[in-house]
């Protein structure tokens, strides 16, 4: 009996060593991912601000510039329209933030655990795929003077019988500009907090607070908030950053005599006087020191807000203003809701129109006109863009995963360090890296190249992918691997046949979500790009200051429906894919 049972046993003790060795090997193999990973991720970030830096300081050999010296400082400081530019940019960066931040604490703490709560959060999605020039253009057409809510209640309402001469955009105050960025920022903070709460003991403290007696503002602003806001506050610097550093949003909706300093820069770097190469580094190296000091002023702001309202967190009372803060935020996200929907609107109508004259509420003629006439180029701007957004998001994913799976095989995840690694190309100014990303390229002889773009992009959408995928891929159950591994399955085989299925909803979802931010990128393409390439996003930017609204909607609808069809793909896919097994899918 025992010489029978020594073969079986002899059989599965070698079975788990051979699993341990693979294991083991898997390990080293993935253990340089995250390092490669960085290499390929701040590498050029940190050669471009290096690149961009250097000229800035008088040292530009391509130029014959090889002595280092301050006179384009000197220049930048004695230029005429820098102190508003940088008013303008310092005024709607920290009002669009401080607002999009207090609307979405508001409306988290008023709403939570409401039905319109929960219909909020099914329409972040498709706010967020859209990308923010796409959505600025229809705002601007929603609400300028000969805008589709001016023709919608004239001339019998407003009496207008032509458009009034009111600078609704393009206004000198900035005031559309940060209209704008609250529109499109406020629900990415609302997805971070909603992020934030889902995670630790906010849901308990909450209900604590409430059996307290206090109201569920109260309790939320008071038990909640203290908790979650260092989880949020990476999200609020890269929100700060992305609105003091804004240019395409800036572009179709921000001043233009003079401009936000972000777009004086790209005045500056695209000025075919190549003496103004300098000082457009200059200034980007100005930009750099300008988000810099001011996420040091927000957080000495929020030090001081601490301080502050230290004593009003625990002087006990049971109220804060619920029916005004309940009321405000509410009608707000209504608006939001209106405003996100009439501009998808109006830039369908306007790609589709022949003859629209003020005020009619409608076409008068309908056309597909625009289309044909631009059928060549919208077929090579719309390649380009999926090519480049479908690689990207590929790249991106495949780091991810193998970043992730090395952290579950070692036991290891990566900390807070790892995390402001990633969130740093979101706040650092994208003027202030990629000029000198292009002179890195142009030296490799790859400006121009569809290497130089597919990498220019990865650096932004490698961030969100990961930070989609870590909390699924790190939350996911791994006894279900480990009963592969027992029943003989190598690492890999358990990877591909057990973890990966399970994982394929948040998998798609971070593809659909790399096409998106891949989609929405302007300044990568147009630097890395060497003007060689057309996106949907550049030319609908371009095209914003034409006044042509028909060619314009047909390039901005293309624009926002690329990504929510990369979403609407991922969900149908998923869906189809789990169809019979419901259990299985992990979202």
């Amino acid at each position: 009996m025992a010489e029978t049972l020594w073969p079986i046993a002899f059989s599965a003790a070698s079975r788990q060593n051979m699993v341990k060795i693979s294991i083991i090997t898997d390990c080293l193999s993935l253990k340089y991912v995250p390092a490669f990973t960085l290499l390929v991720f701040l590498g050029p970030l940190g050669a471009g601000l290096i690149g961009t830096i250097l000229p800035a300081f008088g040292y530009f050999p391509a130029l014959g510039a090889e002595d280092f010296s301050l006179l384009s400082w000197r220049y930048l400081l004695d230029y005429p329209a820098l102190p508003e530019a940088l008013h303008l940019t310092l005024l709607s960066g920290f009002v669009a933030t401080a607002l999009s931040l207090s609307l979405a604490i508001a409306f988290t703490a008023a709403w939570q655990g409401r039905p319109s709560f929960n219909r909020v959060r099914k329409l972040l999605a498709p706010i967020l795929a859209i990308p923010h020039s796409a959505l600025a253009i229809g705002f601007a057409f929603l609400l300028a003077p000969s805008g589709w809510i001016a023709r919608l209640f004239s001339p019998g309402v407003t009496g207008w019988d032509t458009p009034p001469d009111i600078a609704i955009i393009h206004d000198p105050f900035a005031v559309s500009l940060i209209l704008g960025l609250v529109i499109k920022e406020t629900p990415y903070l609302l997805l971070m907090i909603i992020a934030a709460c889902d995670q630790g003991q906010a849901r308990q403290r909450l209900v604590l607070a409430q059996t307290l007696g206090y109201s569920p503002v109260a309790a939320w602003i008071k038990a909640v908030l203290p908790l979650i806001y260092r989880q949020i506050r990476l999200p609020i610097y890269a929100v700060l950053a992305f609105s003091l550093s804004v240019v395409d949003v800036a572009l179709v909706l921000g001043p233009t005599a003079p401009p936000t300093l972000p777009v004086l820069i790209v005045r500056w770097f695209n000025d075919p006087d190549l003496s103004y190469r300098a000082l457009a580094s200059t200034a980007a190296a100005f930009q750099l020191v300008i988000v810099v000091l001011s996420i040091l002023v927000w957080y000495l702001l929020e030090q001081l807000m601490a301080q502050i309202f230290r004593h009003w967190l625990s002087n006990g009372q049971r109220s804060c203003a619920e029916r005004t803060i309940s009321f405000l935020s509410r009608s707000f996200f209504q608006i939001l809701g209106g405003v996100f929907c009439g501009s998808l609107l109006v830039i369908a109508i306007w790609s589709f129109t022949r003859r629209w004259r003020y005020p009619d509420a409608f076409p008068s003629e309908w056309s597909i006109q625009s289309w044909q006439n631009n059928l060549d180029t919208l077929l090579l701007s719309s390649s380009t863009t999926l090519i480049v957004g479908s690689i990207s998001a590929l790249i991106a994913v495949i780091l991810s995963v193998a970043c992730l799976e090395n952290e579950k095989r070692r036991g290891k995840t990566a900390g807070s360090g790892a995390l402001w690694l990633l969130y740093l190309p979101l706040m650092i100014p994208q003027v202030s890296f990629l000029f000198g990303t292009q002179v890195i390229a142009i030296k490799l002889d790859i400006d121009g190249s569809w290497l130089a773009l597919i990498w220019s992009h990865l650096l932004f959408v490698l961030p969100y992918v990961f930070l989609s995928l870590a909390e699924p891929y790190r939350f996911q159950d791994n006894r279900f691997v480990n009963i592969a591994h027992c029943l003989g399955a190598s690492p890999w085989r358990a990877f591909w046949k057990v973890r990966l299925p399970m994982l394929l909803r948040p998998l798609l979802f971070a593809l659909a979500i790399g096409f998106a931010v891949s989609v929405a990128q302007y300044l990568p393409t147009l630097f890395a790009g060497g003007g060689r390439f057309m996106t949907l996003t550049t030319e609908a930017v371009n095209l914003s200051a034409s006044g042509n609204r028909r060619i314009i909607s047909v390039y901005a609808l293309l624009q926002g429906l690329f990504p929510l069809l990369a979403f609407s793909a991922a969900i149908g896919f998923s869906n189809f894919t789990f169809r019979h097994r419901k259990a299985l899918s992990q979202s």
